[in-house]
């Protein structure tokens, strides 16, 4: 079903869109948790410990790749709002062309530099070989990941964001049996568990790409579409080379994090990798909101109505604060009872909570300015802009690394921690005076009313 957000009350509008996009991550980060549990629980400590410090290589890899393809969308959402159909559908042809250079170039690249890069990371020895089994298993998959990625941000850029929820949902399930099926019956450890995840995510793009082509017809290309067109190349590298390298440098950084607490060694490696999986579960209304408002901004940036687009803004910005208040009393109030999901009974709950509560709560306390992020910086990607946003990573990752260089000089492990909030603080004013100054600036070029 396609949603046409350019009309109608904001509000609602973006509360109905969100929905569906927030139980999407939901599902998603289940998806991933399975993957920590079912290691954790079945395999042992220390291949949850090796699975969690390839976290911020896989955010790297994965990210860099899905920032690139999700850039691809935005000129469909434009076009759509604009009215043109078969604009859309070169776009989307186009696209997914891009895709496939994306696929193959990530997936050589990240084969070839894993074990050193894994070096560099400081990962304890005791883990790595767990730790590069998975994430070369998981990189061999990211064909499914971007192509499910990308199909649903072609579903979302004309408004639809219930059929990709559904096929989450179903791939989220498939991907707990499988887990269970690889781990636990055939025995694999860590290598069932990434296998699981891949073949999840291949059937999800695969029910995608089936579903586009039957029911959406304004994003199915026919033949004559199925051609690189110079000037849409162009503008969609234009657009997601900066939301690439956005994801690039803001992994970056949290690899820069990752390698001051592996210096603690696997038992603080597998707490933190625990209550970074609880955290991250808060953080999905956030970027839920995020991902509705580049939809919402690239149609209305193609229609060219910039005062919706503010208004939207301001809307989307006053729920984000209420719900990042809630999330932070939430993860508070419920990390000591959820934290022993993650490990078997013979594992001493006690000495990893420690760890985690030293994490968890650093962050809590920053989560309205990192809800903010969300917002100004897909409201920038929508309009078509990634400069900007790109640049709000190279402000994270400096905060980053510098509290993680002071971090490891004086060996802090509630210095690792707050690597998250110096980058939180620094991006969110850097992308809200950035989001002023573009809207004057359209404004201005465009003259919009």
């Amino acid at each position: 079903m396609e949603t046409d957000m350019t009309k109608g009350s904001p509000l609602p509008i973006i509360l109905r869109f969100t929905l569906p996009l927030f139980l999407g991550n939901i599902f998603q980060q289940l998806y991933n948790m399975v993957d920590t549990i079912v290691v954790g629980r079945f395999v042992g400590p220390d291949a949850l410990a090796a699975v969690g410090s390839t976290g911020t290589i896989m955010f790297l890899v994965i990210g860099f790749s899905q920032g690139m393809s999700t850039g691809f969308t935005v000129l469909t959402s434009q076009r759509f709002g604009a009215g043109d159909g078969e604009g859309t559908k070169h776009s989307v042809a186009n696209g997914t062309l891009l895709s496939l250079f994306v696929i193959a170039f990530m997936t050589s690249v990240s084969l070839l530099f894993m074990k050193p890069l894994l070096r560099l990371m400081n990962t304890p020895e005791d883990i790595f070989k767990d730790a590069l089994t998975y994430i070369s298993i998981i990189c061999i998959g990211i064909v499914a990941n971007v192509f499910y990625n990308l199909f649903s941000s072609f579903l979302r850029s004309v408004g639809n964001s219930r059929v990709p929820l559904l096929f989450l949902a179903f791939s989220s399930g498939l991907n707990l049996v499988l887990n269970l099926l690889f781990v636990i019956a055939f025995q694999w450890g860590v290598a069932g568990s990434a296998w699981a995840t891949n073949v999840s995510q291949g059937i999800s793009a695969l029910l995608c790409f089936c579903y586009i082509y039957k029911k959406v017809p304004t994003l199915a290309p026919g033949r004559h579409h199925w051609k690189l067109n110079l000037a849409d190349t162009k503008h969609q590298l234009s657009v997601g080379i900066p939301m690439a390298l956005q994801f690039g440098i803001t992994a970056s950084g949290t690899m820069v994090m990752q390698s001051a607490i592996n210096l603690f060694g696997s038992t603080a490696v597998a707490s933190f990798t625990a209550a970074s999986k609880i955290q991250n579960i808060a953080m999905q209304g956030m970027m839920a909101m995020g991902q509705t408002m580049a939809t919402y901004t690239g149609q209305n940036y193609g229609k060219g109505d910039i005062k919706r687009i503010r208004q939207g803004v301001r809307l989307a910005l006053g729920t984000e604060f209420i719900y990042a208040v809630v999330c932070s009393a939430a993860v508070i109030l419920t990390l000591p009872h959820v934290l022993g999901i993650f490990f078997s009974g013979g594992v001493d709950i006690s000495a990893m909570l420690p760890w985690a509560k030293t994490y968890i709560y650093l962050c809590a306390v920053f989560y309205i300015p990192l809800s903010t992020i969300f917002i100004f910086r897909n409201a920038m990607q929508g309009c078509g802009l990634g400069l900007l946003p790109m640049l709000g990573g190279v402000v994270e990752l400096i905060a980053r690394f510098s509290m993680a260089a002071l971090a490891i000089r004086l060996v802090s492990y509630p210095l690792s921690c707050a690597c998250d909030p110096a980058a939180w603080v620094s991006a969110a004013i850097f992308t809200g005076i950035s989001y002023v100054i573009v809207m004057k600036k359209i404004e201005k070029k465009r003259h919009f009313t």
